[in-house]
Parts: structure tokens; sequence; C-alpha cells
């Protein structure tokens, strides 16, 4: 049994990853003091903090293996009023974390990161500000990692995610959600294509992670091919008894490029084929 930190439980990633991680090992999460969590689960222990002062105080005497950071804030577009929130989250907080590593005894750090900082393929090519300051946290992390050789940094790259679960305005979720009410879904063209990943298969390069002496690296988390939304929606009208309704907005192509990082060894999408897409929408 491992002890492990884990950031952003109440997350969709991060709520997946305490129900598995939990099963296996101590997992202690961080939580601000205004949040409440009930669990009865004897593997869980709540790490309550209402500063970042407090919460470094707190972790300062865990002994931990390691640590999954998943704890984030995302805006696709921001105002202004979400810079203060935007930095706290995805700069401060596990700048804290970091900070602490060494005092910690942590032997991995494995951080969740996205494809919006490398935009359509091109390196550094930041899709809005929450991914500049998700790729502003990664230049934060090799500082880290030069001045603590005996720790492994993981960082993970990954794209458009869904599952059973998914209360996000996803558009998997949308789909989902608008077929069981017989509304029409937006989609803003026939030609549109997502590389779609099952919360279940990040899952699945956890447990490879907590297993395996990877290298410290980024490492990309994507699906082997893009999914066109036009030849999923066919699929539903085929197979299923009820129609999906769906407006298409436009006939242009979109597809984004994925920039190419390391995969991880032994890890293969095996969860998050167009059969598994389908039966979460319509189910």
């Amino acid at each position: 049994m491992k002890n492990i930190l884990l950031t952003g439980s109440t997350g969709f990633i991060g709520s997946e990853l305490l129900e598995y991680l939990s099963s296996y090992n101590k997992v202690f999460i961080t939580v601000r003091k205004k949040y409440k969590i009930n669990s009865n689960n004897k593997n869980i222990i709540k790490i309550y903090f209402n500063s970042h002062k407090n919460l470094s105080y707190k972790i300062k005497k865990l002994k931990i293996n390691t640590v999954v950071h998943c704890a984030t804030h995302y805006v696709k577009n921001h105002n202004f009023k979400d810079i203060k929130e935007l930095s706290e989250s995805n700069i401060l907080f596990g700048n804290i974390i970091l900070e602490n590593l060494k005092i910690m005894r942590v032997k991995k750090f494995v951080n969740f990161s996205t494809v919006w900082e490398n935009y359509d393929g091109k390196k550094d090519n930041y899709y809005n500000l929450y991914s500049a300051y998700k790729a502003g946290f990664g230049k934060i992390i090799s500082f880290y990692k030069k001045e603590n050789k005996n720790i492994k940094f993981l960082n993970l790259v990954i794209s458009d995610t869904f599952g059973v679960r998914d209360k996000r305005k996803k558009l998997v979720n949308l789909l989902k959600t608008n077929y069981k009410r017989n509304l029409v879904t937006k989609v803003v063209s026939k030609n549109l294509y997502i590389n779609l990943l099952n919360v279940i298969d990040i899952v699945n390069a956890i447990k490879l992670i907590l297993k395996k002496n990877y290298k410290s690296d980024t490492y990309i988390l994507k699906n082997q091919n893009n999914f066109k939304i036009y030849d999923i929606i066919k699929k539903i009208e085929k197979y299923s008894q009820k129609k999906i309704k769906v407006k298409w907005l436009s006939n242009k192509i979109i597809k984004e490029k994925i920039y190419k990082f390391k995969t991880l060894k032994g890890w293969k999408p095996k969860n998050s084929n167009i059969k598994d897409i389908i039966r979460i929408i319509t189910e």
C-alpha cells in the first residue's frame, strides 16, 4: 500500500482516480475548508485547508510516495475576473506542492496538462490563457526537476476526455443529455474531428506509472485516431431505436493536429473506441 497525495479529487479525472487509488492505497486529498466531502472509506484522508500557508504547513507532516496533481481551474474564454483564480489554481497551488516534495519524501510527481499548450500541433502555440498557465506551470516543474534529481517528474498531456459520470459541458456529455431529453444538439460542423479518450484509460495510465519506473519526461495520452462526430451520429441512428437530433452549423473541416510527445510504454487506449462513445451517449 502506497501513500498518495491526490489534488483535484472533486474534478472529473480526479474523482475517477480517487475511486481506484483508494481501493489499494492510502490517499490524502486536499480540500478547501468551504467544501465538505462525505466518505466512509478509511483509505481516504482529507487534508482541509483555509489558506495556502495552512496547506503548506499540513502537507509538510505527510510521508508521500507519489503525488498525482489533477487540481486545475479551467476557463475556455477568460474574463478579467477569472485571472486571480486561474493563477492561484494553476500556478500557486501546484507550486506549494512542489516546494514540499523533498520534505514529504516524494518519489514520483505526476502532473496533468493539455494538448492546448501546443494548439494544432505547433510548439508553444497557446489556445487560451488557461493553456498558457498550464505551460507556465510546466516551466516551474522543470526548475524543481533540476533541484530534485531523485524524484521522477511525469507530465501527462491529455486530449478531450469522456466518461460515464462526466457532468461537464463537453460535446459527448451534451449529446448524451440531449439524446435522453429528445432535444437538438448544435454541432459547430459536419466535419468536426475530435480526439476522445475515456477517463478509464487515464486511470489505467496511472496504474502503470505507480507500478513501473518511467523516466522523467512529458508523455502524451491520446486516442490513436480522431473521431468524426458525424460518423458517431450516423452509427447511433443506425443502431439505436431512438433518433438523435443534431443541427450542423457548417461544413467546415475542423481537425486539430496534436503535438508529438513520447507515448507511455505499455499503455494503449483500450476503452476509447467508437462503441464506448456510443454506449455512453445512448445508455
